[in-house]
């Protein structure tokens, strides 16, 4: 969805700010929420809530007052009172929803939040987009001068306030960076107030945005407001090889979404045994290779055989087998438990009902038609070498 300053173009078609949806003034975006409590009157004696949520560039959001004589909607553009300075949000959020976003943020209703003045006019519009136009050719220029100054950081982003007075740095650093002199640089070449703000490298993937692994946008620049820490135990929980590539993001930092199914892993793998189980059999210790939680499938693998492989045994099957070798019991191989049609469940629930065919599913086609058509065009040949033979014997005679 496009907003005002996209569609002015001279054959009226939408030109495209080219900044993904992080303008500003764009109708949609990320981490949008969807007043549903639109249009539905209070109850009598309720005023409505007088904080309104603004959204900034990156879908950076902030809460602000309003004055009790003024209202506003969704996608009006306001100035705001910052105390140095005045910045300009696009309004996000109103009415009571913005009570629960508030809580659910930790946000006190209290005297710090700042004012809206007003509804912005158009020389403050401007002004606001020239210094978000501004941004780009500053953050190439800072990064020349950091590297001038071999100054041990990464500049991710710069942001403009919206009366083009002041701007934020925003980068990353693995250690404490001394930058008093490169604040000055700074200034004397911008002529603008500077301020460095530190970010990890997740805050960094969600300023930033892209695409994920799975094919979709990366959750933490479209949903994901809170950045829990991520263990490799959530891997071993779900069974998966501790591979850095696999396990990565696009932060460099675990997936976020290992987190996602955890607690499911988690209540799954109580019913199984420890990873640690011994069975004793007459040809050595069978210890567990791996746990399959979806079919209850449990893989012992024999120290003192060397021909099989892992067994796979039913999760009952196993735990009544771990019982008995507490017991002392020995049993003479763990290969006479195993599940013997397991191959065959596996062939009836796959079904090829997308097409997974093999690359070379139209070679064999293709090789039959140009056999047949050199066939036919030796033949063709043929023919025409009786003709012509036939017409010469008759020319002779």
């Amino acid at each position: 969805m496009g907003c005002s300053s996209c569609s002015n173009g001279a054959d009226g078609l939408p030109r495209g700010c080219k900044n993904n949806g992080s303008c500003g003034t764009c109708g949609s975006g990320g981490k949008t929420t969807y007043d549903w409590l639109e249009g539905i009157a209070l109850p009598s004696g309720i005023t409505a809530f007088d904080i309104v949520e603004v959204r900034f560039k990156n879908n950076r959001k902030g809460f602000f007052r309003r004055k009790s004589t003024d209202s506003y909607y969704v996608g009006d553009v306001v100035s705001l009172d910052l105390n140095p300075g005045i910045d300009v949000g696009v309004v996000s959020l109103t009415g009571e929803l913005v009570r629960t976003q508030m809580s659910l943020k930790k946000v006190k209703d209290d005297h710090e939040i700042k004012r809206i003045i007003h509804k912005s006019s158009k020389e403050e519009i401007e002004v606001w987009h020239r210094a978000r136009q501004r941004e780009q050719a500053t953050k190439l220029k800072a990064i020349e001068i950091i590297k001038r100054l071999n100054i041990n950081m990464k500049l991710t982003d710069v942001e403009f306030q919206g009366d083009e007075k002041k701007a934020t740095f925003f980068y990353i650093s693995e250690q404490r960076v001394d930058f008093r002199e490169l604040v000055r640089e700074f200034a004397m070449t911008f002529n603008l107030r500077i301020d460095m703000r530190q970010i990890g490298a997740r805050q960094e993937a969600a300023r930033i945005g892209g695409i994920g692994s799975c094919g979709r946008e990366l959750c933490c620049s479209t949903w994901i407001t809170d950045f829990r820490s991520v263990s490799t135990g959530s891997a071993r929980y779900q069974q998966l090889a501790l591979n850095p590539v696999k396990l990565a993001g696009q932060c460099g930092k675990l997936k976020c979404c290992l987190n996602f199914e955890l607690d499911q892993y988690v209540e799954a793998v109580k019913e199984f045994p420890s990873p640690n189980t011994k069975i004793r059999t007459s040809k050595g210790n069978a210890v567990i290779f791996k746990m399959d939680i979806f079919k209850k499938v449990v893989y012992f693998l024999e120290l003192g055989e060397t021909s099989g492989g892992p067994q796979p045994i039913t999760l009952e099957e196993s735990k009544r087998l771990i019982e008995a070798s507490d017991k002392g019991e020995k049993i003479g191989s763990i290969s006479q438990f195993a599940i013997q049609d397991l191959p065959d469940k596996v062939s009836k629930t796959y079904s090829n009902v997308v097409g997974q065919d093999d690359l070379t599913r139209f070679d064999k086609n293709k090789r039959q038609g140009r056999k047949s058509g050199g066939k036919n065009k030796n033949r063709t040949q043929n023919r025409r070498r009786g003709q012509r033979k036939a017409k010469s014997q008759q020319s002779n005679s």
